[in-house]
């Protein structure tokens, strides 16, 4: 069909290297992606934040999810937004129908990142390879989410009971997922 275009997956080609990490590791740890993640870019006023569709915390690196909804607090005015795969434009229009007449800015960000699932056990020591934080369980549990560096490559953190999502921008997932096989 003539002028259609089609998103790409720059994980694509990695998933069966992914999927093999679980049997190498004995399932103390697995790295899954998932494509297509809906991610929208949230600016707004933090005394107005109870007009949103949906709970923003306003306490530095926590989200808030319920089922695959997800808000991570990225600083005083700013949150990212996460949802199923492929409705970023769904929920970028129950935004702008909560907020209308509110100064704020909206923006569908979803093909900026990659999410990569990190699961089991032995997660946290895959991640302390190559990231700075300190991710030991009296500062880092569920809940949480940071800004932070992994192998020299900006990413987002988001902690829930028995995953952590890494996201990366597209541009270096490749790079990423080299560091985590590698690392595994």
């Amino acid at each position: 069909m003539t002028g259609e275009t089609f998103a790409r997956d720059p994980l694509a080609s990695r998933a069966s290297g992914l999927s093999r990490v679980a049997d190498r590791t004995g399932g103390r740890v697995t790295i899954d992606h998932v494509p297509f993640l809906a991610q929208v870019s949230l600016r707004l006023d933090p005394s107005i934040a109870d007009h949103a569709p949906f709970p923003l915390p306003t306490e530095p690196n926590t989200s808030w999810q319920d089922g695959e909804r997800a808000t991570l607090w990225l600083g005083p005015d700013e949150w990212l937004v996460l949802g199923p795969p492929n409705a970023g434009s769904d929920i970028v229009a129950e935004l702008e129908r909560a907020l209308d007449g509110l100064h704020r800015s909206v923006i569908d960000v979803s093909a900026n990142r990659v999410a990569i699932e990190l699961g089991g056990p032995d997660r946290f020591e895959l991640l302390a390879s190559g990231c700075p934080i300190d991710l030991h369980p009296r500062t880092w549990g569920p809940g949480r989410c940071v800004q932070t560096l992994f192998a020299k490559a900006q990413v987002i953190l988001h902690e829930r009971a028995e995953t952590t999502s890494l996201l990366v921008q597209s541009s270096f997932a490749d790079y990423v997922v080299e560091r985590l096989l590698v690392a595994s």
